[in-house]
């Protein structure tokens, strides 16, 4: 790539971050919404008949609630023991990143354990499971208006499965479930026209910081993966990788105090420069 191109993209990049709309009576800006098209639907259709509903009762699950105390205890971590996570562990995390507490309107919006612009909450959350307490290994989709999740399909080979998702990450392979972010544009596009990208990505570190707490509030572990194979992932969740993309993933995984070595290991080479 030459110089010219390289900072073409970095311009290109650092406008993205722009808010690129003013007055929203601008015909050039206008939104579908605002156009009174028709407002696309709030969740994916469930695509299964074969569902699990999970637990609302999270009194026996929370390891840590002090608040200040989950705080200095997030962290990302990429060691993991290979101990088996419960059910309800699972239900805790899947109804702290995307749980619906409320509805608005006529399926206006859902108001989530999240913010997002709008309350578009443009995502959709898919399951790697491999090794959680009452769960056969598979591929898993969360649906977050009945709190429930539908499996999907069974994995041969899991890990080698999440390893190439996450581009040949090996440490991915211990953990117990791996979580990966769709993107279904439109939901936002249909309220924020071609600013609705920016918001979107907004949104997904809400997102991610709450897998990150709530993980934490388990005595879990987790850590956050821009570095994922799209093409294939796309591929293997058997979406078009337009109208609904990957755009996140995060293994969450059983950890202990005694690993903190290791997981410094992973930074040793800072000591070396």
């Amino acid at each position: 790539m030459d110089k010219e191109r390289y900072e073409q993209l970095i311009q290109e990049g650092r406008m993205f971050m722009h808010n690129m709309h003013g007055d929203e009576t601008d015909e050039e800006w206008t939104s579908d919404q605002i156009k009174k098209l028709p407002q696309p639907p709030l969740v994916k259709e469930q695509m299964t008949e074969e569902t699990i509903a999970l637990s609302r009762d999270f009194s026996t699950v929370i390891q840590e609630q002090d608040f200040f105390t989950v705080l200095k205890a997030r962290k990302s971590n990429r060691v993991y023991t290979d101990g088996t996570m419960t059910i309800d562990q699972l239900s805790f995390l899947l109804w702290a990143i995307q749980g619906v507490k409320d509805i608005r309107g006529k399926n206006y919006a859902t108001l989530r354990t999240v913010p997002s612009g709008g309350a578009r909450h443009p995502f959709e959350t898919y399951l790697f499971v491999r090794n959680i307490e009452g769960l056969k290994q598979g591929l898993y989709h969360y649906l977050p208006m009945s709190h429930s999740i539908e499996y999907l399909k069974s994995v041969e080979d899991i890990e080698e499965v999440m390893n190439k998702a996450v581009c040949e990450q090996a440490w991915v392979k211990k953990a117990n479930v791996l979580f990966v972010f769709t993107c279904v544009p439109y939901r936002a596009e249909w309220r924020y026209s071609y600013d609705a990208h920016r918001t979107a990505l907004i949104d997904l570190g809400h997102v991610g910081e709450n897998l990150y707490l709530s993980a934490a509030s388990l005595n879990l572990g987790t850590c956050g993966i821009a570095a994922f194979d799209d093409f294939f992932t796309n591929d293997f969740l058997g979406i078009d990788g337009n109208e609904e993309f990957v755009c996140y993933t995060q293994p969450v995984g059983t950890v202990q105090a005694e690993d903190k070595a290791k997981e410094d290991a992973f930074y040793s080479f800072l000591d070396e420069e």
